[in-house]
C-alpha cells in the first residue's frame, strides 16, 4: 500500500536576533511561543518554537536565531515561501494590521486564491491565504483573536534544483496527490486539513545559500513511532539516503536530502510539547534536554535574554 504523509509537521529556519524573531512571530503574527529550548548540536543557541495555542503538528515553525550571523540566500534547494492559513474573511484584518504596523506587503493570486506576501525581519518569505479548512486557533495575543488568527501552515512553496525529480519524490515517496499546474507552479496536496498544500516551482533559478533568512528544512508528519520506522524503511527502499532516527525530545526525527537538494525531515506527532511542562505554561521558561541540564546556569548566562511582549 502506498504510504502517504498527513502533511507538514513543522518548518525550521535560520534567523537573526532572537528578540526580533519573537517580536514578529508572537507580537505581529500572534502565534504562541510554545517552547524555549536550545539547539541540540549547539546549546549556546536557542531553538524557539511557535504555533497555535496547543502547539499542534501542522502549526509549528521553529527557529535557530543567530544574532549577527551572515545572511543566507533564498534559492533552489530550499523552501522558498512558507504559507500560513487564516480563516475565511480574515485577510482584511491582516492587511490593516500590516499597514498599521508599517510592514510592507503585497497582494497576489495563485491557483485562484488571494494571498498576502511579506517578509519577516530577517528576510524569510511568508504568505497568508484564506481557507475554510482547519480548526480555529484558540490563542489570543496582542489583538489577534481566534476569529482572525493564523490556524497553522497553509503549506509551502518549494524551490528545487531538479523540479521533476522533486515532483517524483512528493508523489512517489511522500504520497502527495497532484492537483494541477498554473504558470511556473505545480500544486500537490495531502489529506490533512492544514499544512497540506505544496506548490513546486517548476523552473530553476540560482542556488540557495544557507544563512539568516532561509529555511533549513521542512518536516513531514508520521503518526507515531511505528509509522516512523515504516517511513524509514519506505524511504530507504525508494533509494533515499535516510538518517538514523533521532530523539528530538518533542518528536522523533529522520532526515534525507531529496534529489532537488531540499532537506526533508519526517517527524512523529507525539509526544508533543506539553510532556515536560504543562499545556498552560508552555513556552514560558527555558526547557533543556537532559544532557544539558547540569549546565543550565552557564547556558542561561550565555543566551540573549528574551521576552514575549505584545506590539504596541
Amino acid at each position: 500500500m502506498k504510504k502517504q504523509t498527513a502533511g507538514i509537521h513543522h518548518i525550521t529556519a535560520i534567523v537573526g536576533h532572537p528578540q526580533e524573531n519573537i517580536d514578529f512571530y508572537a507580537g505581529v503574527l500572534g502565534l504562541r511561543l510554545v517552547k524555549q529550548t536550545v539547539n541540540f548540536d549547539d546549546p549556546g543557541t536557542y531553538h524557539l518554537y511557535f504555533g497555535n495555542g496547543g502547539g499542534k503538528p501542522g502549526t509549528i515553525i521553529t527557529f535557530f536565531p543567530w544574532a549577527n550571523a551572515y545572511p543566507g540566500k533564498i534559492g533552489d534547494g530550499q523552501v522558498g515561501v512558507t504559507t500560513y492559513v487564516v480563516p475565511t474573511g480574515a485577510l482584511s484584518f491582516w492587511v490593516n494590521r500590516f499597514a498599521t504596523l508599517a510592514i510592507p506587503f503585497k497582494k497576489a493570486e495563485r491557483f485562484g486564491e488571494q494571498v498576502i506576501q511579506l517578509d519577516d525581519p530577517h528576510g524569510l518569505h511568508l504568505e497568508l491565504v484564506e481557507r475554510a479548512e482547519g480548526e480555529q486557533n484558540d490563542w489570543t495575543f496582542g489583538g489577534v483573536t481566534p476569529e482572525v488568527a493564523i490556524k497553522g501552515f497553509g503549506g509551502a512553496v518549494l524551490y528545487s534544483s531538479r523540479p521533476e525529480e522533486t515532483a517524483n519524490t512528493l508523489t512517489e515517496v511522500m504520497g502527495l496527490e497532484l492537483v494541477g499546474t498554473e504558470g511556473d507552479y505545480t500544486r500537490y496536496k495531502t489529506p490533512a486539513d492544514i499544512g497540506n498544500t505544496i506548490d513546486l516551482k517548476m523552473v530553476t533559478g540560482e542556488r540557495g545559500g544557507m544563512g539568516v533568512g532561509t529555511v533549513h528544512h521542512i518536516a513531514w508528519r508520521a503518526q507515531d513511532d511505528t509509522d516512523h520506522r515504516e517511513w524509514q524503511q519506505h524511504t530507504q527502499n525508494l533509494g533515499q539516503h535516510v538518517t538514523e532516527i533521532k530523539d528530538r525530545n518533542y518528536f522523533n526525527a529522520l532526515y534525507f536530502r531529496e534529489s532537488g537538494e531540499i532537506l526533508f525531515e519526517i517527524a512523529t506527532d507525539p509526544p508533543g510539547f506539553a510532556h515536560d511542562e504543562s499545556q498552560e505554561t508552555m513556552g514560558q521558561q527555558l526547557m533543556l534536554p537532559i544532557q544539558y541540564e547540569n549546565h543550565r546556569d552557564q547556558l542561561v548566562n550565555s543566551l540573549i535574554p528574551i521576552q514575549v511582549l505584545p506590539i504596541d
